[in-house]
């Protein structure tokens, strides 16, 4: 048995994570027998995200979000495989899922705080529970319904930030299939870019890094912005917004620009700026996807459905260090989502593939 253990050196508030603020544990059996209610779990795949990075100051920012305790295990979204069950749902080999996955390979889980799996409905692909077909799914897909207003046959513009992330790549082909005439992603590199054009269906893509982002964007966008995506805040959302038309909205999903700084969330917009949203009447509501659960279970039929018949394109990375993982994703590394991969047999069942 591992254990992924949580420390705080070299961090602080408005510290980038390292891998020394872990530490990888090693323990001889699994702690204690299961009893009634509980299951026994071997972990196969371990999701790391952005909201994380919250999760290691003593104040998270978030009234839904508890910090982790220094010198106990990690936890985040997770996926395994049930190896004994004492809960009358759940059964020897049941493919379970949870939002609070203790990071081991194998651990006791409550089974009442599990969900149930059905390999199917991603064509035997498990870890894309905890991608397109799970929480960032969910997140981009209920917050485009919810926060975007799309209305089909509008000519509405879409504009994603984070736009090759987990919930970015997702949201602008979510804009597409729910009507938006225009999708404009914003990332990093000229691969991400290009990426987003080639593979993913949007009309554009903006490297931020590259010349002034916004006359690119004022290019791409000729008839202004109707709907924003907004993973990353900062100054990218700050140049967004300044071109957005009357009426328009913000889907709050994220500001992974601002989780390194000490500050309020969401965070305030400067002066300049918010007049602009006032004025123009820009709805910029906190959007939490954990507020909708009643959706949950049609949006993970929709997007699995949409992914069957190829049109949600899913991309996601894997790692094999937790480490490595995380702190790929912090940075930006990533394309897609990225998994970690804990514990991987291909015999659990025909067809099964990661």
């Amino acid at each position: 048995l591992f254990e992924f253990i949580f420390l705080l050196d070299n961090l602080g508030k408005n510290g980038n994570p390292v891998a020394e603020n872990f530490r990888m544990e090693e323990e001889v059996s699994v702690p204690g027998s299961v009893n009634e209610g509980q299951v026994q779990v071997r972990t196969l795949y371990l999701s790391v995200d952005p909201y994380m990075r919250c999760k290691m100051n003593e104040d998270t920012g978030s009234d839904y979000l508890a910090p982790w305790q220094l010198s106990q295990v990690v936890d985040g979204g997770g996926i395994g495989i049930i190896e004994e069950s004492k809960h009358r749902n759940l059964a020897k080999g049941d493919f379970v899922t949870s939002f609070y996955w203790p990071w081991q390979t194998k651990a006791i889980l409550d089974g009442n705080d599990l969900k149930k799996v059905d390999p199917q409905l991603v064509d035997g692909h498990l870890s894309y529970f905890l991608g397109a077909i799970g929480m960032p799914g969910l997140t981009s897909l209920i917050g485009v319904q919810e926060k975007g207003h799309i209305s089909a046959g509008s000519n509405q513009t879409m504009v994603v930030s984070g736009a090759a992330g987990a919930c970015g790549s997702l949201a602008g082909q979510i804009g597409h299939l729910l009507g938006c005439s225009r999708v404009v992603g914003i990332c990093g590199t000229h691969e991400k870019c290009l990426f987003l054009t080639s593979e993913l269906g949007f009309d554009a893509a903006i490297n931020y890094k590259k010349g002034n982002v916004a006359e690119q964007l004022r290019e791409s966008c000729p008839a202004g912005v109707d709907v924003y995506f907004d993973n990353v805040g900062g100054d990218i959302s700050d140049t967004v917004i300044s071109q957005m038309n009357q009426n328009s909205h913000i889907i709050l999903c994220g500001q992974i620009s601002q989780y390194n700084k000490d500050v309020p969330y969401p965070p305030p917009l400067p002066p300049a700026v918010e007049a602009i949203q006032k004025e123009r009447n820009i709805t910029r509501e906190r959007f939490m996807v954990l507020n909708y659960k009643d959706k949950f279970e049609p949006g993970i039929l929709q997007l699995s459905q949409w992914f069957k018949e190829g049109k949600l394109k899913v991309k996601q990375k894997k790692f094999y260090s937790l480490e490595i993982g995380f702190h790929s994703m912090m940075t930006g590394g990533n394309i897609g989502k990225q998994i970690v991969c804990i514990s991987e047999d291909t015999s659990l069942l025909p067809g099964y593939t990661s």
